[in-house]
């Protein structure tokens, strides 16, 4: 029963097992979810929802791995919590939201650095660790995207 459990929690309800580019597909549904439920922008809900994923995401994710291998591809609550870690505190719009997909799933995939480092901690803290990281470096990246936009004048300032 706690395998199911886990099994259900860490796909995020299923989306995982979508058989192309699960992480993205859940990313993107973080996004819609975020995008089209206004409340989410609430940054300690959103930020409790992160925290919620992570103690979620680190039991359930040891537990998978321990039967489909390091970093199995059907675990995506960590690209849950990365994808929302990189939306918090932005402004509302399908901008911000928009650079925070894609820089959250470049992030996610590059590894670049300090990123790549955090998916070698144990069991489910390296599943989780990668991907929140990849959501900071994102939202900060969005952060700065959107000052150059507002500095060359093709956005208002936000």
């Amino acid at each position: 029963m706690k395998r199911l459990a886990a099994k259900i929690l860490s796909t995020c309800f299923g989306i995982g097992l979508f058989p192309v580019a699960p992480g993205t597909v859940t990313s993107i549904v973080a996004v819609l979810c975020y995008y089209f439920i206004p409340i989410l922008h609430e940054p300690p809900l959103l930020l409790s929802l992160v925290a919620l994923c992570t103690v979620i995401g680190v039991w359930s994710g040891t537990l998978m791995e321990e039967e489909f291998g390091n970093d199995p591809s059907i675990v995506t609550i960590d690209e849950l919590a990365g994808q929302w870690l990189a939306l918090a505190f932005l402004p509302a719009g399908w901008l911000p939201a928009l650079l925070s997909l894609a820089f959250f799933r470049f992030f996610d995939i590059a590894k670049p650095g300090p990123v790549d480092a955090a998916q070698r901690f144990p069991g489910g803290w390296g599943i989780m660790a990668d991907d929140l990281l990849a959501g900071l470096f994102a939202n900060l990246s969005v952060w700065a995207a959107l000052a150059l936009l507002a500095y060359f004048h093709l956005l208002p300032l936000v």
